[in-house]
């Protein structure tokens, strides 16, 4: 079974297309990067597969379930952690990692026993009565990865997980994400940073103007160069 396949999808907005025929598959376990310049399609796509957006056009499955048919399902199995900190800043780690597992149907018990789980797996045990608004900005992207994390999904989708970081708790979000994806976790990631999907990510695809340009293993692009080489030839002239 496919972890993530989608087949010919595009997406519009007021006539003008965002997402222009696109077909890809990620396998189980896989660490898929996502590239592409802003505009290119990314964050709309993973809209569609979190079923933030809706779409018309094509058909999206996670691990065989229709992201619009089968709503409930596919949701479960995804867990998305976005570039922006959309959660209520006076809010604490454990109340806004507490009301997502309330979300997904945990009850009470499970949730308190779930909580504590990620809040020390991601090291938020000492931060976990803490206004949101007062963590460092490192901390603040664990309470994001946690909250995806909470309801144990098969699928991970990250949307610049280290944006805004210094370069010690980089490394530290890094080490999370490789133990993660060792696990048995498949990943999708967004980054701005090529060196870190070159890092990280097993495949990657190249998004621009709304298609997919290119898609290889890892080692294939680092083969023949370096994936910030292989971007710049084909984002060049919207940069």
């Amino acid at each position: 079974m496919k972890a993530l396949e989608i087949t010919n999808f595009k997406k519009s907005y007021n006539g003008n297309v965002a997402v222009d025929d696109i077909s890809l598959v990620i396998k189980p376990g896989q660490f898929y990067g996502l590239l592409g310049p802003n505009g290119a399609g990314k964050s709309t796509t993973i809209h569609c597969i979190t079923g933030i957006g809706r779409y018309t056009e094509g058909k999206i499955e996670l691990f065989g379930h229709d992201v619009n048919d089968d709503y409930r399902e596919a949701r479960k199995r995804v867990g998305l952690a976005p570039q922006e900190f959309n959660v209520d800043i006076f809010s604490t780690p454990e109340k806004t990692i507490d009301y997502i597992a309330g979300y997904y149907g945990m009850r009470k018990k499970e949730r308190k026993i779930r909580v504590a789980e990620v809040l020390e797996q991601f090291g938020l045990t000492e931060h976990k009565a803490k206004q949101f608004k007062q963590l460092s900005g490192g901390m603040k992207r664990r309470v994001m990865l946690a909250r995806a994390m909470v309801h144990d999904p098969d699928f991970l989708i990250l949307d610049e997980p280290t944006a805004g970081v210094d370069v010690e708790l980089r490394h530290e979000l890094w080490d999370h994400l490789r133990a993660l994806n060792k696990s048995g976790k498949t990943i999708l990631l967004t980054s701005h940073y090529l060196e870190e999907v070159e890092l990280l990510c097993d495949t990657v695809a190249i998004m621009n103007k709304g298609k997919i340009v290119f898609e290889a293993p890892m080692a294939d692009v680092t083969k023949n160069g370096t994936l910030e080489k292989k971007y710049l030839e084909l984002t060049k002239d919207e940069l």
